[in-house]
């Protein structure tokens, strides 16, 4: 096997792993997300609708769905997706703490809110 060959058989190998992973993590974050809906006592099949299931957080975060409407415009979204998450985890009866674990980690914070039994959803505080 020539140098091209073996270098194509890498890169196929690499891509394929890194397609199961992210397929795995995809399907993790669901399962997280209908969880986490199902906490707050929402059908967990909403999560699975774009858009909707931003209006679902933002009504389980702030009280009114329609907010979500903000994200749509720019520069004003960062700042009411950083809002967002700090009152998801207040909503969830978390602090700063898994807070700070979602602006460096989300994946990792969005799976704790979904599947630990510590955590119990409050409502909008």
């Amino acid at each position: 096997m020539d140098n091209e060959a073996m270098a194509e058989a890498i890169g196929g190998a690499v891509s394929g792993t890194s397609l199961v992973f992210s397929l795995v993590v995809l399907v993790l974050m669901v399962i997280a997300y209908w969880k986490m809906f199902e906490k707050a006592g929402v059908e967990g099949w909403k999560s699975l609708i774009p858009l909707y299931n931003l209006y679902i957080l933002f009504q389980l975060a702030w009280g009114n769905g329609l907010l979500f409407l903000l994200m749509l415009i720019p520069c004003v979204n960062i700042v009411v997706g950083l809002i967002l998450d700090w009152k998801i985890c207040k909503a969830y009866g978390q602090g700063v703490g898994i807070f700070v674990l979602m602006l460096f980690l989300p994946n990792v914070a969005w799976l704790y809110l979904g599947f630990s039994n510590n955590v119990q959803y409050i409502g909008p505080q």
